[in-house]
């Protein structure tokens, strides 16, 4: 499926504790307020590729996108919005592919190393060396107390950097080849805090929780969710959130760490809760909240199945009648439960896997979205990769589908012409057209002051002494004799 995507947004994402987004464009970027829901700041200032904050504070973390050429993703800015001033610039020696922060550190992601800062004076502090990262699968803690930073660990497992403790760099092993497996580092000790075996496939995302004490994991499979205690790696809960193999978008706790919320590329948001145990010693096997997929696995179908898929696919091939399988299912229920206290820990995941507690579904299929859980209400938060702010309600108390609540648009969708930053002079071609727009538009001829503000959003100037005809109906606009440069 051909993800789809607004062509003018290069980034968006929460903060770290899910109160505002930061949006990254072809011409700036911009800070908007989750609840109520309203930009608050922005800035064209050049292409952005990342734009990250720390938590609401002033400063804000830039990077230039790579497919401009008058910005460089090589170069970290470091900015002030409340003083419109630059703390600082870095350049690095490859693309920067993301960045990290808590309130002490400041982490930058290229595809085999990752920089450790002290944010509060900018002073490098450690280099890992790892091994290619292009999808930069990275977590850092948002809490500066329990500061960790986890990371995918090459094939072997490094042990003897667990030894390694003075060095001012951490060197991974020459092999290339990717595991399950994840490294749990201490921005504070800076030392390899523990070594977590986490999938047998390679690993995919990883989330941290706000206090930093909860790490959530995937593989490539995208079948199951695991969630491991920081820095114990001591395996605490097991999801499935499907059994066809998906690509996860995003990972999220919400502040309390009661829920986890999970999207990925089969467009349904699923929502874990985590109970007071562990799921391999859960006492009741939970039913699927959102809908049933086709059969399929990570690693091997005893370990990462689950009986329950075993069954159902069993029950399409035929066999014997439904009322023996009914007999069947729930002797098999009843010894599951007599005996799952005496089997290892694999086997019973094997026999009562933990589904979610609630989901959604998104309103259009193929979309990037990523989701996070709103620390103030019971709400679920989508940003879409089309450029869209989705608000879901959720039931903290039955789960089930969540009800869309609210829907908003945080960067216009215009034609791939109009996005285009070279455009220059008047689009011929076009002219008389009518093109649907939300938003607002500032009118701004280039010998004179903003004349209107109309409902949509592209600036537009004047290209000649002949003032443009602009017809506004319905949500449509018709332009003639200007060019477009978008917001």
């Amino acid at each position: 499926m051909v993800e789809r995507t607004n062509v003018n947004m290069l980034f968006a994402n929460f903060n770290q504790d899910f109160s505002c987004i930061s949006v990254g464009t072809r011409k700036g970027y911009s800070i908007t307020n989750c609840d109520p829901f309203g930009r608050v700041y922005t800035m064209n200032d050049g292409a952005r590729g990342i734009v990250e904050m720390l938590f609401c504070t002033s400063l804000i973390a830039l990077v230039g996108a790579a497919d401009q050429p008058q910005s460089s993703p090589r170069k970290l800015q470091i900015v002030n919005t409340k003083r419109q001033s630059m703390i600082c610039e870095l350049l690095f020696p490859s693309s920067i592919l993301a960045v990290k922060l808590n309130r002490k550190t400041l982490v930058i992601v290229l595809e085999v190393e990752i920089y450790i800062y002290d944010i509060s004076n900018m002073r490098l502090l450690h280099v890992i060396e790892t091994t290619a990262n292009p999808e930069a699968i990275c977590a850092l803690s948002p809490s500066a107390e329990n500061s960790y930073l986890a990371y995918p660990s090459p094939v072997p497992s490094p042990t003897s950097v667990l030894t390694n403790q003075a060095s001012n760099s951490t060197r991974p092993p020459s092999s290339t080849q990717q595991s399950g497996d994840v490294l749990l580092f201490s921005t504070r000790s800076l030392t390899v805090a523990n070594v977590i075996q986490a999938h047998k496939a390679p690993i995919s995302f990883l989330s941290i929780n706000s206090t930093g004490t909860l790490l959530a994991t995937s593989s490539d499979k995208g079948t199951v969710i695991r969630v491991w205690s920081i820095p114990g790696a001591e395996k605490l809960y097991q999801f499935r959130r499907g059994t066809r193999e998906a690509r996860i978008y995003s990972i999220n706790f919400n502040v309390v760490s009661s829920l986890l919320a999970v999207s990925s590329a089969h467009d349904t948001v699923h929502i874990f809760k985590l109970g007071p145990q562990k799921a391999s010693s859960s006492k009741s096997t939970q039913q699927p909240s959102s809908p049933s997929e086709s059969f399929d696995n990570e690693g091997t179908q005893a370990l990462e199945g689950g009986y329950e898929a075993f069954i159902d696919e069993r029950r399409k091939s035929g066999g014997v009648s439904s009322s023996l399988r009914r007999k069947s299912m729930q002797m098999t229920k009843s010894l599951s439960h007599s005996v799952g206290g005496y089997l290892p820990n694999t086997l019973t995941e094997m026999w009562e896997p933990s589904r979610d507690f609630a989901f959604l579904r998104l309103p259009t299929s193929g979309a990037h979205c990523i989701v996070a859980l709103s620390g103030t209400l019971p709400q679920v938060m989508v940003i879409s990769s089309e450029g869209y702010f989705y608000s879901y309600n959720i039931d903290l108390e039955n789960g089930g589908e969540c009800s869309l609540m609210k829907q908003y648009r945080f960067v216009l969708s215009i034609p791939a012409f109009l996005a285009d930053p070279s455009s220059t002079g008047q689009f011929t071609g076009f002219f008389g057209r009518n093109f649907r727009y939300d938003g607002w538009l500032e009118y701004r001829p280039l010998f004179e002051g903003i004349i209107s503000l109309l409902p949509l959003r592209c600036i537009i100037y004047i290209t000649s002494y002949w003032a443009p005809r602009i017809i506004h109906y319905s949500g449509y606009c018709t332009i003639e004799r200007m060019r477009v440069h978008t917001l």
